[in-house]
């Protein structure tokens, strides 16, 4: 399947999921563009999956909406959960994230030892467009930076924003998600302020050597025998 059809695919996918998820969120396209810091049209557009926004746009959506990143590579609906944001400037953030994103995807393409007309010919996009896309002077669309990391042997989870506002929520986000996957036992276990010097324990053992560990459990065996 070419690049193209792939991309085509995932624009439908992607604005089925966010129409979804400005739906459970109870938002119009009006007050959910006016969140983003576009216009209404443009949001139109992605629901229908005629356009797909950029990576920084996507997040800032998921902020505004309150909702995990991932939720974007689901193929579950949204709950009824209304979605919370505040007044911190999201659309101002954009554009910092445009530049950031376009300066992660020229390293990659770097560290992949492509030139810009090499990676031209394999995504069948123009060197202009993709020299645009570097310097953060055009929006990325979503689906076509997927297919672009994807072609440079990258994982589109290394463009997330990791230290700004987003990226610390969005981190939070799925420390919660992973923690609500543990058994109820586990949850249980690691809730209690008593069991906490084992989870600590469990911390130091964890970034120790294997010649460390292999040592450790020596000295226990001796004291054991």
């Amino acid at each position: 399947m070419s690049i193209q059809v792939q991309v085509a695919l995932r624009t439908r996918k992607l604005g089925v999921l966010i129409r979804d998820a400005r739906l459970a969120a109870r938002k119009t396209l009006s007050e959910c563009a006016q969140l983003v810091g576009v216009t209404s049209g443009i949001l139109r557009a992605w629901e229908e999956g005629r356009k797909a926004p950029s990576l920084p746009e996507l997040e800032v959506l998921a902020y505004s909406l309150h909702l995990p990143l991932h939720h974007f590579w689901s193929k579950e609906a949204m709950s009824d959960d209304e979605s919370v944001t505040d007044s911190f400037n999201l659309p101002a953030l954009i554009g910092i994230r445009q530049r950031l994103v376009g300066a992660l995807l020229r390293q990659q393409r770097e560290n992949a030892s492509l030139s810009l007309k090499t990676l031209s010919e394999q995504s069948g996009l123009s060197t202009a467009r993709l020299k645009a896309y570097e310097l953060g002077e055009r929006p990325i669309p979503l689906p076509e930076l997927e297919g672009l990391v994807a072609l440079l042997g990258g994982q589109i989870e290394t463009i997330f924003d990791q230290t700004g506002r987003i990226g610390q929520w969005m981190i939070q986000q799925k420390a919660v998600q992973d923690f609500l996957q543990l058994t109820p036992e586990l949850q249980n276990f690691v809730c209690k302020p008593v069991n906490r010097p084992y989870l600590e324990l469990a911390m130091k053992l964890s970034g120790m050597s294997t010649q460390k560990l292999r040592s450790v459990a020596e000295d226990l065996l001796d004291i054991t025998f």
